[in-house]
Formats: structure tokens, C-alpha cells, sequence
């Protein structure tokens, strides 16, 4: 089965096309190296997918024949992702929600606390 049909039928890509696209960038991987949409897959294969920043590890176990309900997916793969990458994504949350450019949109109420101090605070002249 092609790699891009197999990832949509165990329901990693919602999508066929996304599944395309994702190995045409160069986010699937056997071994290392890139995947074209058309590789064929086998069992006992180690696939590494990058997707929302996560670098998932999936053995393909079996082929199904088409997609399959979400129940019946751990039939057909399994996950070997290491819990590290996870938490990688929980400190890029906290990281992305603190972050805030400059000048875009109103300020929140840290920033408005700090604009009051600074303006009921001016600075001394000696």
C-alpha cells in the first residue's frame, strides 16, 4: 500500500491529500530518509511522522484494506513515540502563551498594571 493512503487509513492525516502534501515536504521518514507519496509499505516498518511539532514513531503491523474505524486503528499500528516529545509541546504552549508582539492588539492587564506604575512612579531628578 502507498504510504500516504496507509497514513490516512489509520488516521494519523485527515486527509489523503494532507497525507500527500506531508510526505512531500518531507515530514514522513523511514530510516531517515524522505518518503515520496508513492512508496510502497510493508509490515514491521518504523515510520517517523513530524506533525504539530511532534516527531511521532508508529510501527505499521498490519495493511488494512481501507480506512478503518478509530476503534480498529491499534491493529494496524502502534505507537512507539517517546513521552518526551509530549512534554515538549507542553513547554512550547506555556512558552507561545506568554509571547505577545509588540503593538499588536490592546495591552493585557500586566501591561496596563506596569504602564500605571511606571507613570504614578516618575524617576527622580538628581
Amino acid at each position: 500500500m502507498r504510504i500516504d493512503k496507509y497514513l490516512w487509513c489509520v488516521r494519523l492525516f485527515k486527509t489523503r491529500s494532507i497525507a500527500t502534501e506531508a510526505c512531500k515536504k518531507g515530514h514522513i521518514k523511514i530510516d531517515g530518509s524522505n518518503l515520496k507519496p508513492s512508496k510502497e509499505i510493508f509490515g514491521n516498518e518504523e515510520i517517523t511522522i513530524r506533525k504539530n511539532q511532534i516527531n511521532y514513531k508508529i510501527k505499521v503491523l498490519d495493511i488494512p484494506l481501507n480506512r478503518v474505524g478509530a476503534k480498529l486503528v491499534d491493529l494496524y499500528r502502534k505507537d512507539l513515540t517517546p513521552k518526551e516529545e509530549f512534554e515538549k509541546t507542553e513547554l512550547l504552549k506555556f512558552a507561545k502563551d506568554y509571547y505577545r508582539k509588540k503593538g499588536t492588539g490592546r495591552p493585557t492587564k500586566k501591561d496596563r498594571r506596569d504602564i500605571d506604575d511606571y507613570s504614578e512612579n516618575p524617576k527622580e531628578d538628581n
